[in-house]
């Protein structure tokens, strides 16, 4: 007595065709998952940081064109009062004006922390 078996290019009995859909079934949920898990990160995660990345170096060219100009404006101002009062004067103005708006600053961000 000998078995017959069919051959494997041949038809599927029915309990391999079961296995066969139940395993496409679930390739198809796992493929299914991937999709929406790999949305899910892209609209959540990968979305913000890219608007937070823009933001920061927007926010970085806008500080540092502001440095220049305040370089610029201490420099016109220095040139002013250095004809007007004498260059130790006019370093001391300056500075001290900085010193100021420095201290203004964090007594601001001081409370502003506090709330």
């Amino acid at each position: 007595m000998t078995e017959s078996r069919p051959a494997p290019g041949g038809p599927k009995s029915g309990i391999e065709s079961i296995i066969d859909a139940v395993a496409d079934l679930l390739q198809t949920l796992v493929d299914w998952l991937r999709q929406e898990a790999a949305a899910i990160v892209r609209d959540k995660i990968v979305l913000p940081i890219q608007r937070l990345g823009l933001t920061l170096a927007s926010a970085a060219a806008a500080a540092a064109l502001l440095v220049v100009g305040l370089i610029f404006i201490a420099v016109a101002l220095y040139l002013f009062l250095a004809r007007a009062v004498g260059h130790p004067f006019a370093l001391l103005i300056i500075g001290g004006a900085y010193v100021v708006a420095s201290g203004v600053f964090l007594v601001i961000k001081a409370r502003s922390m506090q709330k």
